[in-house]
Order: structure tokens, then C-alpha cells, then sequence
């Protein structure tokens, strides 16, 4: 008898798992933020009131900014349980008209999770700011821009945390060295991150069970240190508690103490991973292991840092590690670099998740997304952007060799991070939980403008470092915008270039070419219509195949989409024309099936949905364009047809008709396509699918015979026929318009993977159309 876990349980488990993932970059923050406050000019207020100022400031911030507006504001803001600047982008997108998707359907808003039933908003009147955002491109632009600058801030993080995590943490060893041998420490520094970066392609499912015992150790000795240097150096440093200290701290600090507060925010650095880290655990076993565990462990920390310092003033370059008792501080060194470690893969891993967020919307260049079964749901790893990170943290830990211009470029990333998150919450407060736009401009001007003091602050760091962030979220914003821009023109030039159905129709059910056996699955932007892709191909090659099928694949608004919703399918033109639609909805997080998968599904959806459209249409030889059917959402699906899987391809040909008909592939054409499987093994391995029509009774038999064709097509092979365009900007185009198109986006195109890779189609399989495009 299997036992099942009590909910509670669950609940348990779910807080137990997150110090592993959501908090470890957050738990190692007391490792440089004391050293990076008290290393410019406020090393020369050598005093207790200074040190308990400061400790009073990482108090109150800490319990304004991570506990206040992300434990108990921001993490209710979740979408279906994600978190994450996409994901308050995507609320706003389906709450108001604000976004600048391609492809939206009707039908899109039927799906389940589309209308959260607490904050519907459907039957809203609208407001005069809501209409504003809605009327205008500029300010969907403005809204768009905020969040690529949110995920441009996420990649710089992921620059820098792993090049000061592991630095920080190794510090220690100039403890024990007395401040010499630098170069030691960032040699080993880099050996831990290059052995870091390159074994991610390994996924972390086989030491995910470590990173929370880890981070629990690391938060437990730490704690035990600074309660340890409380009772040890000044027990009275629970004074600075009150806010009273931070007036004091201004007061006998004054520009120096403003100045030093870049430093103090990176005491916060990390809380944004606890929204961001929500899809993966549920809000209250988050607000359960802060409130209960982090808040109490990293106040005590800092405490007891506050404690030493107060009385040993010189040991702030290097407070931590020198705070720590000589028995004890090796082992701490070995907890902080693991800690170190498991900070950087939670962060490595928002990375590739924001990116691949990116490209799901249409705003960064194709890469190689990767995703095993047996990985945590919603777990990506691309190769591309893991080695790009890895050469840049190496070159800011080569280039900078100490963690205070480290921290300066960090904490001004995650100061602007958190600004861009106020921003959004307070959109997300006003359309979508729909409160008065007071509340949101409350909020807005009551975190907002403490996190504007610390960004004030951080300004005056960026010739000491800041301007690290500052270059690494610029560029990564130019290429993201620049993408969407590119990609959006060309979808304009394809909608306003598409084939009339008067012209489809004109030709007949044979389009006037020859129709040869088999399916075209060809790969287009348009969600209706015909695109130029088609009549390019057939002016070229007056030939194509017995089946075809418009397979559009757009993202929607949400993280995921249910399997049984992901297909709409209609039809194109008379039932004679043999032609179909396919619209396959994808959410901003979810991750391509194989290519076998995909063409499988397809077979199955278009056999429901002739069934379904003869059960629902008197007239089935009228011409049907637009009428779209979400097929798997049928009682019957998966009846019409019987599928098994053969290992030989003789097999999967000759048997798929049972009932009438036979493959039409010929001899000569199974002999050459098993040269090219010879050539290629890896296609040996792929499952040998086969289909076969049920018992089913048929009142027409008009029915009964085109899914007879549409198996003796699929027998006959799938080809993918995908567009392979070269853009260029219009001879009397703007310069800066054709500077973007020609040189940014030409040069993006050309370093970036083919679709066919993004989309899992066989190679052998891919057909390319090429086309120009003058934008």
C-alpha cells in the first residue's frame, strides 16, 4: 500500500525544499554587505554609533523591503502559482489590452486558467487610465520595454552573483593568510566557477537533495556566530533596532552615510528569487520558512557582525570571515563556499528560464533550449547563454580581483531590479486585483521612493563598478529590443502579404500543381490566412504534398497550457482541398515536445477533428475558414483512431490500413528514405508510430475515406516546411531603421539557431523556402 503525504506534510516539505533554491542567495549576503558599507568613506567613522546606524538600516530594509512588499504583498501577485517579471507582464496582458503579442485569438480566452475566477475582470467597466494604456502604442511599448529591462537586469545578475558568491566566500582564505597570496584566492575563485559552469548540462535533479541542507547549515552556524559575538563583544547592539539609530546614523554620517547605503541594500539582494522561485513551491511555504527561519537567522547574523565591529573596527575589509572563532573558521569556510555555490545555480537557473521567457514572447534570438524528462518541471538549461555567463563572471572576477566593485555593479542590478518590480506590482494591484488607482500610487510612492534613495545612492558607484551593470543590462536590453522589433516587422510584412482565399479557391481542390502523397506541415507566424511562404513555394515547385497543414505555434499569456488545450484545429477551404489549420498554443514556460510527439499529435487532432466537424455541420462540402476546434477536449478523443508503436518500418507502412487502402510511398522511395536513415542512426531509435481506424460506424462515408487519406498520408512521410527569409530594411528607410534591420537584427539572425531547432524538427525531414523580405 503506498502512503500519501498529508497535506500538511506536503506544506512542510514544499518550506523545507525552498532554503535550497529560493533563499540561498539571500542567506549568503552577510559575507560582503558590512564589508562593501564600511570600504569607502565611512571607513573613517570609526565609531559605535556608525556601526549600530548601519545595522539599524539593514534592519529596516530588510523588513520593509523583503518582508513587507515581497513576503506580504508582492508573493500574492503570483500567475497559476509563477512568479517573476513575466509573469506580472502576462496578468496585465490578460487583464487590459496592454500587450504586444502577435496571434491573439478569442478562443485564447477560454482557456481554464486564463481568468483567475478571483480577479476577473471581464465585466469591468473600463477606467480613463485603463482605456489611456489601452489606446495608445506607446505606452505598450513604454510597458514592454520595463519588463526587457527587468529581464536584462536578470541576466546581469546572473553575471555577477556567481562571480561574487564564490569570491566572498573564498575571502576567508586571506584570513588564514593574513591578506596575502590575492591572486590565490581569485585563481581558485575561477577554478570553482569554470568547474561551476560546465557541469550545468548535467541539471541538478541528482544533488538538488543537498542545496537545502546546505543552505539550513549555512543559515544555523551562521546565526551561531552572531549570537556567539553578541554575548562575546556587546550585548547592547539590540539597541540599534529602533529606528532611532537610523536618524543618528544620518545625522553624524551625513552625505558619506547616504553614499554608503548602495552597500547596505545588498542585504536584500536575493528577495526578488522569492517571487521569481514561486512556480515551484506555493506563497505560504515561502512566508513560512522567512518569517520562521531566514528573517530570525540573517538578523542575528548581521547583530552579531554589528557586535564585532563595534569593537574591532580595522576588521571590517574582512568582517565576516574575522568574526568567526579561529576553531570554527575552516569549517565555516568549506559551509560558505558550497553556500556560494547553491546561490549561484539558483540564480544561473532564473537565468535560463528569463531567457527562455524571452524568446517565448518574441524578444531574444533563437537558442537551444534543453529539457529532460527527468528534471524538475520547468527546468532549462541552454548551452549558449551558460557559456556566455560563465566568460563574463570569469572576466569580472579577472578584472575586478576584490568584492567591493563587485558589489557596487551588483547591488545597483538588483536595486533597478527591484524598482522595475514595484512598477509592475503597482500595475498589477490597480488592473488586476482591482483596487483604487490611490492604493497603487500608495504603494508606488511608499516603496518606490525608499527604493529611489538607494538607487540615488548606487548612481554614485557606477565609476567604482556600477558601471559594470549599467553595461552588461544595456546590451542585453538593445539585443532584446532590437529582436522584437525585427521579428515584429517581419510578422506586419507577412499579415499584409498573405494569400487571399479567393485566390485558394480559384484554383481549385488541386491549387492547380500536382499533389503527391504524404504530409506538409508548413511552419508559419499567421493564425489565419495563408501565408506568402505557400505561393513562394509553389511558384518555385509546382508540386506538393497530399495533405497540408498551417502550423502556427504562438505563446499566450500564461506560464503553461494544458496538453488537451494546446490544439486548435480548423480547416482551410472545401473538404476536397485537404487542407488544415493548427493553432498550437504554448505558454511562456512551457517546453516543445519532440518532433515525433508533435507530428503524432497533429495526426490525431486533425482525425477528431473531422469527425467532430461532420458530427457538428450539415453541409460538409462548404468552404470552412475560421471555425476552430479545441479537439482534445472531446469525450471521444483518442478512440477515432488506434496507435501502437513497431519497431519496423515495413510494418508501420503495411499494416496502417487494415480496413481499405495501402501506403502509397513506392519501393523505390522506401529504399532511398532507408539509405538516409542508415546515414543518420540517431533516427533508428525513434519510435515506429502506426494508426489504424477503430470499429467506428460511419453515416458518411465521405468521412471514413478522408481519414483514410490522411493515414495513407502519414504513411507516406511528414515533411516541415519553414521559411528561410533574408530581411531587408527599404532603400528609403530611415538610417536608424535600416541600421536596426540590416546590421542589428541581420547580425542576430546570423548568430542565432535555425527554427528547426527551437521546434525539434528531424533534419532529415526539413524542407526551407527561401524569401526576401523588404521591410
Amino acid at each position: 500500500m503506498v502512503e500519501t503525504k498529508s497535506p500538511r506534510q506536503e506544506f512542510l516539505l514544499l518550506a523545507y525544499q525552498s532554503f535550497g533554491i529560493v533563499f540561498s542567495d539571500l542567506s549568503i549576503s552577510p559575507l560582503y554587505v558590512y564589508k562593501s558599507t564600511f570600504s569607502g568613506s565611512l571607513r573613517h567613522y570609526q565609531n559605535e554609533d556608525a556601526v549600530f546606524g548601519a545595522f539599524s538600516v539593514i534592519f529596516w530594509t530588510l523588513t520593509l523591503l523583503s518582508l513587507f512588499k515581497y513576503v506580504i504583498i508582492v508573493l500574492n501577485a503570483d500567475d497559476n502559482g509563477e512568479g517573476g517579471t513575466f509573469s506580472l507582464y502576462a496578468l496585465l496582458c490578460r487583464h487590459a489590452k496592454v500587450g504586444l503579442l502577435p496571434n491573439h485569438q478569442a478562443a485564447d480566452e477560454e482557456l481554464t486558467t486564463y481568468h483567475d475566477p478571483g480577479y476577473s475582470s471581464r465585466n469591468m467597466t473600463s477606467s480613463p487610465f485603463k482605456v489611456f494604456m489601452e489606446r495608445h502604442k506607446k505606452t505598450k511599448t513604454g510597458l514592454l520595454l520595463l519588463v526587457l529591462l527587468g529581464a536584462a537586469l536578470v541576466f546581469s545578475i546572473g553575471v555577477l552573483t556567481p562571480a561574487i558568491s564564490v569570491l566572498s566566500s573564498i575571502d576567508g582564505l586571506q584570513v588564514q593568510l593574513q591578506n596575502r597570496h590575492t591572486r590565490m584566492v581569485v585563481f581558485l575563485a575561477c577554478l570553482v566557477l569554470i568547474g561551476h559552469f560546465v557541469l550545468q548540462y548535467r541539471g541538478t535533479h541528482r544533488v538538488a537533495f543537498m542545496f537545502a541542507p546546505v543552505v539550513i547549515l549555512w543559515l544555523l552556524s551562521t546565526t551561531g556566530i552572531g549570537i556567539y559575538n553578541v554575548i562575546k563583544w556587546n550585548p547592547r547592539v539590540y539597541q540599534a533596532l529602533s529606528p532611532y539609530y537610523i536618524y543618528k546614523f544620518f545625522k553624524y554620517t551625513g552625505r558619506d552615510g547616504w553614499t554608503s547605503l548602495a552597500g547596505l541594500f545588498l542585504c536584500t539582494t536575493g528577495s526578488e528569487a522569492m517571487f521569481a522561485d514561486l512556480g515551484q513551491f506555493t506563497a505560504g511555504s515561502i512566508k513560512l520558512a522567512f518569517c520562521c527561519i531566514v528573517f530570525p537567522c540573517l538578523v542575528l547574523q548581521y547583530m552579531g557582525q554589528a557586535a564585532f565591529l563595534s569593537k574591532n573596527f580595522s576588521a571590517a575589509p574582512l568582517s565576516f570571515h574575522a568574526s568567526i572563532p579561529d576553531p570554527l573558521r575552516w569549517p565555516v569556510l568549506v559551509v560558505a563556499t558550497l553556500a556560494a555555490i547553491v546561490a549561484s545555480q539558483s540564480v544561473i537557473s532564473a537565468t535560463f528560464s528569463t531567457v527562455k521567457q524571452c524568446y517565448a514572447l518574441g524578444c531574444f534570438p533563437r537558442v537551444k533550449v534543453v529539457h529532460k524528462a527527468r528534471w524538475v518541471r520547468g527546468q532549462v538549461y541552454i548551452p549558449e547563454i551558460n557559456w556566455v555567463l560563465m566568460i563574463l563572471s570569469l572576466a569580472v572576477t579577472v578584472g575586478f580581483r576584490d568584492t567591493n566593485r563587485l558589489a557596487n555593479a551588483y547591488g545597483s542590478a538588483c536595486m533597478a531590479l527591484t524598482f522595475v518590480s514595484t512598477l509592475l506590482t503597482s500595475l498589477v494591484i490597480y488592473f488586476v486585483w482591482n483596487q483604487s488607482l490611490f492604493i497603487a500610487l500608495l504603494y508606488v510612492l511608499f516603496f518606490g521612493s525608499i527604493e529611489i534613495i538607494y538607487l540615488s545612492s548606487a548612481c554614485m558607484k557606477i565609476p567604482n563598478g556600477g558601471w559594470v551593470a549599467l553595461m552588461f543590462t544595456t546590451v542585453f536590453l538593445a539585443i532584446m529590443y532590437v529582436w522584437h522589433y525585427g521579428s515584429r516587422k517581419r510578422y506586419l510584412y507577412d499579415l499584409h502579404n498573405k494569400v487571399p482565399m479567393k485566390w485558394i479557391l480559384a484554383q481549385g481542390s488541386s491549387l492547380g500543381i500536382v499533389r503527391v502523397p504524404g504530409i506538409g506541415l508548413l511552419f508559419t507566424e499567421l493564425a489565419n490566412g495563408v501565408p506568402p511562404t505557400f505561393t513562394h513555394f509553389l511558384t518555385n515547385l509546382p508540386a506538393f504534398y497530399q495533405v497540408v497543414v498551417f502550423i502556427c505555434v504562438k505563446t499566450v499569456p500564461l506560464p503553461y497550457v494544458h496538453h488537451k488545450e494546446r490544439y486548435l484545429i480548423g480547416r482551410i477551404g472545401p473538404k476536397s482541398y485537404h487542407m488544415y489549420r493548427c493553432i498550437v498554443r504554448n505558454g511562456y514556460k512551457d517546453v516543445p515536445n519532440s518532433g515525433d510527439d508533435f507530428e503524432n499529435d497533429i495526426v490525431m487532432s486533425i482525425a477528431e477533428f473531422i469527425q467532430m466537424e461532420a458530427e457538428g455541420f450539415t453541409n460538409l462540402d462548404a468552404p470552412v475558414d475560421g471555425w476552430l476546434a479545441v479537439v482534445r477536449t472531446s469525450e471521444k478523443f483518442g478512440k477515432r483512431l488506434a496507435r501502437s508503436e513497431s519497431d519496423s518500418k515495413e510494418e508501420s507502412c503495411s499494416s496502417s490500413f487494415p480496413i481499405t487502402g495501402s501506403c502509397s510511398k513506392s519501393p523505390a522511395l522506401q529504399k532511398l528514405q532507408s539509405m538516409y536513415e542508415q546515414e543518420s542512426p540517431d533516427l533508428n531509435y525513434r519510435p515506429r508510430v502506426q494508426f489504424k481506424l477503430t470499429d467506428t460506424k460511419f453515416k458518411d462515408l465521405r468521412v471514413k475515406e478522408e481519414l483514410l487519406q490522411l493515414l495513407e498520408a502519414k504513411c507516406a512521410g511528414v515533411s516541415y516546411i519553414i521559411g528561410h527569409s533574408r530581411i531587408k530594411a527599404k532603400w528609403n528607410a530611415p538610417f536608424l531603421k535600416r541600421f536596426v534591420i540590416n546590421v542589428a537584427y541581420s547580425f542576430l539572425r546570423k548568430n542565432s539557431r535555425s527554427p528547426a531547432v527551437f521546434l525539434n524538427i528531424p533534419h532529415i525531414c526539413l524542407i526551407e523556402v527561401g524569401i526576401n523580405y523588404y521591410l
